[in-house]
């Protein structure tokens, strides 16, 4: 059965971010998100626990260190990357506080805008699948 692929939205710096991270970190993170925009999941990617369902923490590794990228795929038609950091922590696997709470504030801030968005409805002239910019 063909799925439609769905659209990859990058909130804030995630992508930036991500395009600083090393040549094979990006690859690994690029697939892993390919893989959710086809409705699969890689194998890169874990639930990340604590911010409700369907939020998802990409692992990638390096010589340079450890990275990690949050996205999810239960709002709207969308992938969202929400986050896209370096961990430093040396000291356990846990994400960091700081990145957490970014993370919480930008779920907060997409539902919010997604909701009201619906409440809204298509905009003018919309079809399904176009992007409106």
């Amino acid at each position: 059965m063909y799925q439609r692929m769905k659209t990859l939205t990058w909130l804030a710096d995630s992508r930036s971010n991500v395009k600083s991270f090393p040549a094979g970190v990006q690859d690994d993170i690029g697939y892993a998100l390919y893989a959710a925009q086809v409705g699969e999941r890689s194998v890169k990617a874990s639930p990340l626990h604590g911010l409700g369902g369907g939020v998802m923490e990409i692992a990638a590794y390096d010589a340079s260190g450890t990275y990690r990228a949050v996205y999810t795929a239960s709002i709207g038609e969308s992938i969202y990357v929400i986050h896209a950091f370096q961990k430093k922590s040396k000291t356990g696997i846990a994400t960091p506080k700081p990145d957490m709470d970014l993370i919480r504030q930008r779920l907060k801030q997409l539902r919010s805008e997604v909701k009201n968005a619906e409440k809204k409805g298509p905009p003018a002239g919309a079809q399904h699948g176009q992007r409106i910019r």
